[in-house]
C-alpha cells in the first residue's frame, strides 16, 4: 500500500494531466460535433490499422494450411478431370438384350485411370548430373515406386524410392529420365535434359520437316507408362538441325520451376500393370 501512495505521489502531476486530457477529449466529442466527429474518425481509422495488421498476422500464419487445403482441392478436381476424359461409350452392336422402355442400347463405362494424392517437397537438387526430390508422403500414404510426380504447372518426375514416410523422386532434370512427348499434334518425341540450365528442356527424335514456332506448347502423350498425356512440359525457345540424321533438337523454357517446387501431385495410373503385362506377353509371343 506504502509503494502505491509512493507511486501516486510521484507521478501525480503526469496522472492529472492525463486524466484531465481525457476529459476534455470526452467533453469534446460530445458536445462539439465538428471535433468530435475528427476525434471518432481518427479512432476508427487507428483500430482498423490495428485490426488490419492483426489480421495480417494470422493470415500470413494461416498461409500453410490454405495451401495445404488448396492443394487437396487440386487434386480432387484434377481426379475429376481424369475420370471425364476416360469416359468411354461402347455400342455392343453383337449381343441382343431386351430392351427395357428409355435404355440407349449404349452402355458408359466410366473409370478413372489416374488416382492424384498431394504432397509437400522437403528436399529438392538442381545442380547434379542426376537430381532427386524428397517429398513428405511414403507408403502408408499409398504411394509406390514408378508413380508420375507433377506440380501445378507441368511435369516434375518419378517416384524411385519409398519409405513408410517418405518419398524420393528422380526428377526431369536427370540424365536417366526421359518423358514421352508430343509438339501440338504433329510430332512425337522425348524429353530429356543436357545437364546444364534447369530450366531448359530438349525434345529430340523429331524429323526436320516438322515446322516449328517459338513459343509452341509440348505435352506428355498418351505413350507414357507413367505421366498422364496433355500434361504440359515446356514451351518453344528455339530448334537445332541435325544434319546427320535428318532430326532436330527443340529447346524448351520448362514449365516447372524447379528451384522453387513447394507442393507436388503424385499421380497413380491404375492402368499401368495391367497394361503393361498385356504388352509384355505381346512381345513374347
Amino acid at each position: 500500500m506504502r509503494n502505491f501512495i509512493f507511486f501516486i505521489r510521484r507521478f501525480f502531476n503526469l496522472i492529472l494531466f492525463l486524466t484531465l486530457e481525457v476529459m476534455c477529449i470526452v467533453m469534446i466529442e460530445r458536445t462539439n460535433t465538428l471535433q468530435g466527429n475528427d476525434i471518432v474518425s481518427s479512432a476508427n481509422a487507428v483500430s482498423g490499422l490495428v485490426y488490419k495488421k492483426q489480421n495480417d498476422v494470422v493470415y500470413y500464419f494461416g498461409l500453410r494450411r490454405m495451401n495445404d487445403s488448396l492443394q487437396n482441392e487440386n487434386a480432387r478436381l484434377r481426379q475429376i478431370i481424369e475420370q471425364y476424359r476416360s469416359l468411354d461409350t461402347l455400342s455392343d452392336s453383337l449381343v441382343k438384350t431386351k430392351t427395357q422402355v428409355g435404355d440407349t442400347a449404349k452402355h458408359i463405362v466410366r473409370y478413372a485411370e489416374y488416382v492424384y494424392r498431394t504432397a509437400r517437397v522437403i528436399n529438392n537438387s538442381v545442380n547434379a548430373t542426376d537430381n532427386f526430390i524428397t517429398i513428405n508422403r511414403g507408403s502408408r500414404h499409398g504411394i509406390g515406386k514408378n508413380m508420375a510426380v507433377l506440380s501445378g504447372s507441368g511435369v516434375v518426375g518419378r517416384v524411385e524410392h519409398v519409405s513408410a514416410n517418405y518419398s524420393s523422386i528422380l526428377s526431369v532434370l536427370s540424365a536417366k529420365q526421359r518423358v514421352s512427348a508430343r509438339l501440338k499434334n504433329i510430332a512425337n518425341g522425348f524429353v530429356v535434359w543436357e545437364g546444364k540450365n534447369p530450366r531448359v528442356l530438349t525434345m529430340i527424335d523429331v524429323p526436320q520437316q516438322v515446322e516449328v514456332k517459338k513459343g509452341d506448347s509440348v505435352f506428355t502423350n498418351s505413350y507414357s507408362l507413367y505421366f498422364p498425356p496433355e500434361v504440359l512440359i515446356g514451351t518453344v525457345i528455339k530448334t537445332e538441325p541435325i544434319k546427320k540424321n535428318a532430326m532436330q533438337h527443340i529447346y524448351l523454357k520448362s514449365s516447372t520451376d524447379f528451384a522453387n517446387l513447394q507442393y507436388v501431385y503424385v499421380v497413380e495410373n491404375k492402368m499401368r500393370q495391367e497394361k503393361t503385362q498385356l504388352e509384355d506377353s505381346s512381345i513374347k509371343k
